[in-house]
């Protein structure tokens, strides 16, 4: 009896302005082939995050690191290789910082 277990990317879409991603992944148990179960997770990316610091007078300063694909599935890396152009994360970027500060 042989017990295995994988994960399969079912779906991939790229949404709204800032192009963020959204990737279904399927872990699916099977026993002798056989499917037993099967599970989906949800994951979405941005093209990056963002971070501020307050100085005592009150100045804001962003910090905006572009999102770490590294461990991503290799169609995901290519899709936010295209998707995710300097225009589209500049505009990410404006639109995080136009927000301001809560």
């Amino acid at each position: 009896m042989a017990i295995t277990k994988e994960a399969v990317i079912q779906k991939i879409e790229v949404v709204g302005d800032y192009k963020h991603i959204q990737v279904a992944t399927d872990t699916v148990i099977k026993e002798d082939g056989t499917e037993i179960s099967r599970s989906r997770h949800r994951n979405t990316l941005a093209p990056c995050s963002s971070t501020f610091t307050k100085d005592a007078d009150g100045t804001i300063t962003w910090v905006h690191t572009d999102t770490d694909i590294s461990a991503e599935a290799t169609e995901v890396q290519a899709i936010a290789n295209v998707a995710w152009t300097n225009t589209v994360k500049e505009a990410f970027k404006t639109n995080i910082e136009a927000q301001g500060v809560l």
